[in-house]
């Protein structure tokens, strides 16, 4: 006797709804104005290579919601590299740091904003000035105020972050006062995480620099970066910490284990990692500028171009420390995706900013100072980690060499 619809036996897999459905309803119900649980970013952090391109996807459609097809391109000035007297464990210009990175002090103005056109040239509607070290004194907030200055004469309209670290009383007023737009202050992982990365600051005092900045009038700009040990609670632990922040952008980095750190050679993660990451930051924080930053090029690899889909924001060119691929080849990378370059006169705007660490790209060099590169590598604790070592920067900003942009 043939079987009706209604007496047919149900597909074993007709249970549960298709991956697809799972991840748009998720979309549609943020798009609708709810938040996310908890237990529903985990579970992006968790899905299986096979629903991937569905969690794109549906994540895709909250980044096009909001920000169109628009790329806000960001250019890092490395005003001072290196000799930092605090111990992150992830970076290369920390306290005693055997990396072979470039060392130098201070940029002139007129060494700045050169570097600064650099990036501006090849299309970056922000500039994003960064200085190592615990924090900046207030004469150093001084040049970094002419400096601005001097940027947003020269180019009426571009954008300009300082990332100087952690920050004193009334500096933050100093800055927005000279024409500063944001300030960025990475909180890096998950408070519940934090002494397992530094100990000679706190979370705490990372996150009294991000209200002081945005007290003071400036676009909070505060992410994290990937695959130092933490774990998927504490990547959403830390995602919704950010969005309770109000941030207005998050740069996500992935860690470059530089020989010479305490995590040199840890290469915990693979692209399908990081798209997922995006993904459930996207999810979390649905109308906020998401960067893809350092680290992109070395653990997306060919999926850089699909991250675009889920963060709508990158670095051009270099890091801080490390260099990143060409400054053409990211331009060409968005326009291969269908995507266009917010330009300075573009209406759809969103938060910014750069990475204050080892994870953040760069400009031309200072004519009056002469780079002083660290020592050399003596060995890798890690095979890994010399067969596939993160390259060191070695033009730009602090060099003789023309800029990466």
């Amino acid at each position: 006797m043939a079987t009706t619809p209604e007496s047919a036996a149900p597909h074993p897999v007709a249970a549960q709804p298709p991956a697809a459905t799972r991840w748009h309803d998720l979309a549609d119900h943020v798009l609708a104005g709810n938040q996310i649980s908890a237990a529903e970013a985990l579970a992006v952090l968790r899905a299986p290579d096979s629903q991937l391109m569905e969690v794109v996807a549906a994540a895709s459609r909250l980044r096009f919601h909001h920000f169109s097809n628009k790329v806000k391109v960001n250019y890092l000035v490395n005003l001072k590299s290196g000799l930092c007297p605090e111990d992150c464990f992830y970076c290369s210009q920390r306290l005693n740091s055997t990396a072979g990175i470039l060392r130098y002090t201070w940029l002139n103005t007129e060494e700045a904003v050169t570097a600064a056109r650099a990036g501006i040239a090849a299309g970056a509607s922000r500039v994003c000035l960064v200085a190592s070290g615990t924090g900046p004194s207030n004469r150093e907030v001084g040049k970094v105020t002419d400096i601005i200055e001097a940027i947003k004469s020269d180019t009426p309209g571009v954008e300009v972050c300082a990332c100087l670290g952690a920050l004193k009383d009334g500096q933050a007023a100093k800055l927005c006062a000279s024409g500063a737009d944001a300030y960025n202050h990475n909180l890096n992982t998950a408070e519940s995480h934090y002494e397992e990365i530094c100990t000679t600051h706190t979370y705490a005092d990372r996150e009294h620099t991000v209200a002081e900045a945005h007290g003071a009038g400036l676009s909070a700009c505060s992410g994290f970066i990937a695959g130092m040990g933490e774990t998927h609670e504490q990547l959403v632990e830390l995602a919704f910490d950010l969005r309770a922040k109000g941030v207005d952008s998050i740069p996500v980095n992935f860690l470059l284990p530089f020989d010479g750190t305490p995590l040199e050679g840890v290469d915990a993660l693979n692209p399908r990692d990081c798209l997922r990451i995006l993904a459930m930051v996207r999810f979390v924080a649905p109308d906020t500028e998401i960067r893809v930053a350092a680290g992109r090029e070395r653990h997306l690899g060919n999926l850089q171009g699909i991250a675009l889909y889920v963060a709508n924001s990158l670095f051009l060119g270099d890091y801080l420390t490390s260099e990143g691929q060409p400054g053409a080849a990211d331009l060409e990378m968005i326009a291969d995706a269908g995507l266009e370059v917010l330009r300075m006169d573009t209406d759809v705007e969103g938060g910014a900013g750069e990475s204050d660490d080892d994870n953040a790209p760069t400009a031309t060099p200072p004519t009056g100072q002469a780079a002083v590169t660290g020592p050399a590598d003596t060995g890798a604790s890690s095979t890994e980690s010399k067969q596939n070592p993160v390259p060191i920067r070695t033009r730009g900003a602090g060099t003789t060499e023309p800029a990466n942009a």
